[in-house]
């Protein structure tokens, strides 16, 4: 019997989650996560990160729990939102939608690791080097500013006529700012002309899609801004209303009604998120960890919306599409 009882307790060490085993007996793990997103608008990506925690054995409520805060998309919002989490005395923490997230929880702490998702990690101060990003944070880029010149292509390609293309965008956010000269530098090589259209705020969209439907613009190049993001359902209404064909960064606003979308696979990035979490507190120091990137990019066509507005979609992009939605 003692040969037995040893052989059922080798195999239960053997096979219990490590992070189960890292810490005490009912006291779990204690993590934040902070977005610059608002809860509605950034759920698919925080379920997706849960989700990557369950895959990895973690029971919220058991052996982990999560405390979030949601910027709603106010950049002000969120150093007070990160000192808060601090203050909670927790293990981690993962900022999410993109780097006024991540400065934001950077700027607050030292010691505390820190898992970003984010755009433009090395430009916008994040980390030093993707490879070797050194101190507190780590984490995986989404490439979604740098992203915008391969979607303005995208344009010319399914929309050759177009030679006014508004951009909707959020100037207060650094990342777009860094972004504009190439994307103005693509638009000139492409002759098309652009028109930076501005919504600071959530009540400034329908005034900047008044403006750009007044403007005669062809179609919408909408920024990858967690702002705007975050109001995804709100900017895909409007773009229906003024009848304007719109080009988004996430497949979220493709299923929502948008015309068509190009980017980063958000849910696997998120659930790979999981995995950098469960490392570090299973021991891994985040300086040793690289910042990861996407692999994986996606095309979405809603074919719906593009009947709706009158548009031929050219079999060349249909071709490509990961997905079309009829």
């Amino acid at each position: 019997m003692r040969d037995l009882a040893a052989a059922v307790l080798t195999f239960v060490l053997l096979t219990a989650p490590v992070a189960a085993l890292a810490q005490p007996a009912g006291q779990a793990h204690r993590i934040g996560y902070l977005s610059s997103l608002s809860a509605s608008g950034g759920r698919s990506q925080f379920e997706a990160f849960r989700q990557g925690l369950r895959d990895l054995g973690y029971v919220e409520g058991r052996t982990i729990a999560i405390e979030a805060r949601w910027a709603e998309g106010n950049y002000e919002r969120l150093p007070n939102l990160a000192r808060e989490l601090i203050g909670l005395n927790l293990e981690l923490i993962v900022s999410a939608g993109g780097p006024p997230a991540a400065r934001a929880v950077k700027s607050a702490t030292t010691t505390i690791p820190v898992v970003f998702v984010s755009g433009s990690a090395v430009a916008a101060g994040i980390v030093s080097s993707i490879a070797r990003p050194g101190g507190n944070v780590t984490g995986f880029e989404i490439l979604a500013e740098e992203l915008d010149t391969k979607r303005l292509e995208l344009i010319k390609e399914t929309l050759p006529r177009a030679a006014r293309v508004a951009v909707l965008w959020n100037p207060g956010n650094l990342e777009a700012k860094l972004q504009r000269q190439p994307l103005e530098a693509a638009a000139q090589a492409q002759g098309i002309r652009l028109r930076f259209v501005e919504a600071r705020l959530p009540g400034q969209i329908e005034l900047a899609f008044t403006v750009m439907a007044r403007e005669r613009a062809d179609v919408v190049l909408v920024s990858a801004d967690p702002m705007l993001t975050s109001e995804y359902r709100r900017v895909v209404e409007l773009a229906a209303r003024t009848r304007l064909p719109a080009v988004y960064p996430f497949r979220s606003a493709a299923e929502a009604g948008g015309l068509m979308s190009y980017g980063t696979d958000l849910s696997a990035v998120y659930r790979s998120a999981a995995t950098y979490v469960d490392k570090i507190l299973s021991g891994a120091k985040p300086a040793d960890l690289p910042v990861q990137q996407p692999t994986k990019f996606e095309l979405v066509i809603n074919m719906k919306t593009a009947n709706a507005l009158g548009l031929t979609i050219p079999p060349t992009v249909l071709l490509r599409a990961d997905q079309v939605l009829e």
